[in-house]
């Protein structure tokens, strides 16, 4: 379970730096705080199915994108 929950951080710090967005910027835009944000891109955290539907909105991800796909189909 470890190594997949630091894969979906990866997944989505990667699409965040594509959308060329802050961690700030996409605290702002999906309601999630910027701590909480650090934690999932780290794979310290573990997000609720709430937290990942939010973050996947301002990144134009589906959510089955962010949990299943290899970073380099995430790119626009």
């Amino acid at each position: 379970m470890r190594k997949e929950v630091i894969e979906l951080g990866k997944r989505l710090k990667t699409r965040r730096e594509i959308c060329h967005l802050l961690q700030q910027q996409l605290s702002d835009l999906s309601a999630v705080s910027v701590r909480t944000i650090q934690l999932v891109e780290r794979g310290e955290g573990n997000p609720s199915l709430q937290t990942l539907i939010q973050l996947a909105a301002p990144l134009g991800l589906r959510l089955e994108l962010i949990l299943n796909e290899p970073i380099q189909t995430l790119e626009p």
